[in-house]
């Protein structure tokens, strides 16, 4: 038990919202009579939820760093109108638009990066006049109006699933790909365990490991089954799957991530340190006009049309997944993970309070008494640390 307190102490960021999620989850669970849980809810929660994940990966990035960015949902709506008009007005091929529109959002990027990084401008000021310059463009861009529709190929990225081998009415590719999932997950636990032991750190007793890989592996296979039950393996999973997968490791084993989290925990101090504040800051601001343009394409396949309201409080869907998941809102501290765990603490309120018929109203109010709990939470978890 003291060890189980000691680790719950060490994570309570990520633990914390682990057990909120859960928490929401069997609330709506049981509210909805079993609705939340169905299949073809799961299925429906990832792509209604799948290009605010993106820009969450981005923007705890940016987060992490010290600064904000409050233009991604109109740099989405941008680029989504830009592949509009490339692939509906100007008949180009998916793939070269997709690429092109890829490339805009990173001169986007580039853009804002340079004022914040190279001229000194505070992110909130850049970003704020970036919101306001791409939201215009975009309305300009499509005279006011919609386009569509987008050649079915391009639709595939968030409407698509991953073909099956077999017939039955369970998805073979879903349930293997939990399997090989679980495996790898296993493995790597493993190897890290043992390599934690080796240099004499401290690991989890040798029961509370194995209980924790079951639940793991369990929590896993339920979720691979569930989609197997309606139509199988999201497209856009896969590449979120790819995305959280490699941006965690970008932050957590390479020398850029290294950086990121030391510009946010003191700039001057990781300038002096030989780390190159300006450049990293740069490149963190490109790397989130790229994730904005994903993030609008993404969008764009999903509604079949480049329209001028698109993005529309993305940003702020975004940032709050990033705090509730535990970014610190001075820097210096966050996951790729717990901005995803916050993104879908997000989307399955969203997702619970739209099936019991609860108003808009209600809905961004709870949002946002949520949003400042997580805040809260973050500032009396560091006045606590600095206590002790």
């Amino acid at each position: 038990m003291e060890t189980l307190v000691k680790l719950f102490k060490n994570n309570i960021r990520q633990y914390g919202m682990i057990i909120a999620l859960v928490v929401i989850m069997i609330f709506f669970q049981l509210i909805t009579g079993g609705l939340l849980l169905e299949p073809i809810n799961i299925t429906n929660l990832i792509l209604q939820n799948s290009y605010i994940l993106v820009l969450a990966i981005g923007m705890v990035l940016v987060i992490i760093t010290g600064h904000i960015d409050l233009s991604v949902g109109s740099v989405a709506a941008f680029v989504g109108a830009v592949a509009g008009i490339m692939m509906v007005d100007m008949h180009l091929h998916p793939v070269v638009a997709v690429i092109a529109s890829l490339i805009v959002g990173g001169l986007i990027g580039a853009w804002q990066g340079f004022w914040v990084a190279y001229v000194k401008i505070p992110a909130f000021i850049v970003t704020l006049a970036g919101m306001l310059l791409f939201r215009g463009l975009t309305m300009i861009v499509l005279k006011g109006q919609s386009i569509a529709p987008f050649p079915a190929g391009f639709q595939k990225i968030s409407s698509g699933f991953i073909p099956d081998l077999g017939s039955g009415s369970i998805n073979v590719v879903a349930i293997a790909a939990g399997v090989i999932c679980t495996v790898i997950f296993v493995i790597n636990e493993l190897r890290d365990r043992q390599s934690k032991k080796k240099y004499n750190f401290d690991v989890l007793p040798g029961g509370l490991f194995i209980l924790k890989l079951v639940i793991i592996a369990a929590v896993i296979m339920a979720f691979a089954f569930m989609l197997a039950s309606y139509a199988g393996l999201p497209n856009i999973l896969i590449l979120l799957l790819a995305l959280i997968l490699i941006y965690s490791f970008v932050m957590n084993k390479t020398v850029m991530g290294r950086h990121i989290y030391a510009i946010g925990g003191n700039e001057k101090a990781a300038g002096l340190s030989g780390v190159k504040t300006k450049k990293v800051t740069f490149w963190v601001f490109v790397n989130m006009g790229v994730m904005a343009a994903i993030s609008g394409l993404i969008f764009a396949a999903r509604l079949n049309a480049a329209t001028p309201r698109a993005g529309t409080n993305f940003e702020l869907d975004a940032i709050a997944a990033s705090f509730i998941g535990g970014a610190s809102a001075t820097g210096g501290i966050g996951t790729v993970f717990g901005a995803i765990i916050g993104g879908l603490v997000m989307g399955i309120l969203n997702n619970g309070m739209s099936l019991i018929g609860l108003g808009i109203d209600w809905q961004q109010g709870i949002k946002g008494l949520v949003l400042l709990a997580a805040v809260a939470f973050d500032i009396y978890n560091k006045k606590k640390s600095s206590v002790s």
